[in-house]
């Protein structure tokens, strides 16, 4: 089972240091738009690089990549780092350090620029943070590896992942306020961004 934790904290830090970089971002973020606004606040998390289709904002491109690093609440905030505490850090064993920190980073940047192109079409004005698009492309890449490299993963982690899609699906639809558009935009990148990397370039 991958997706079980059985490192002490030493071993992960040295295991997974590009996971520890991001939630470690991810939690100073927090604690800097926290005290500089509040977390739930749109003017502090427009100050600090929050996703939005409200001009002059819309222009910022680097938008793209600061939003997946900003969360509107501790229980936003939590939720998306457990999810990448425990069910990242198998993907960057396989991919390696670099190849996984551009998969993170290129599936968040997938799902908030499809994103951007929805709030475009839209009158309302709307914001985006979180990592769930970045945090769904992770899991786009363990459904390519779960459909196509079935050898790579036992069939308890893939009860675990199709189950994650499930509640995920659902609870994208059902619950108020979430971007369901950045987290299937980031499911598709990841998914695509890792078969790219398997055909071109060797896996550890």
């Amino acid at each position: 089972m991958i997706f079980i934790r059985y490192e002490n904290w030493r071993s992960y830090l040295r295991y997974y240091p590009v996971t520890v970089l991001i939630l470690a971002a991810n939690i100073v973020m927090f604690i800097i738009v926290a005290t500089h606004g509040g977390s739930q606040s749109n003017v502090a998390l427009l100050k600090y690089g929050a996703l939005t289709n409200v001009e002059p904002f819309v222009n910022d491109w680097w938008r793209t990549i600061s939003s997946m690093f900003l969360h509107g609440g501790f229980d936003h905030l939590f939720s998306n780092s457990f999810a990448i505490l425990v069910f990242a850090p198998p993907l960057e064993r396989l991919l390696g350090h670099w190849r996984y920190g551009l998969l993170y980073l290129g599936s968040g940047i997938v799902g908030n620029l499809i994103s951007l192109q929805m709030y475009l079409q839209s009158s309302d004005w709307h914001i985006s943070v979180g990592a769930s698009g970045a945090v769904y492309g992770v899991y786009g890449a363990f459904l390519y590896i779960a459909l196509l490299q079935r050898s790579l993963m036992d069939e308890n982690s893939r009860k675990t992942l199709y189950s994650l899609l499930i509640v995920g699906v659902v609870f994208s639809f059902v619950a108020p306020q979430v971007n369901w558009v950045a987290h299937f935009g980031g499911l598709v990148g990841g998914f695509l961004i890792y078969a790219f990397m398997n055909l071109f370039i060797k896996r550890r």
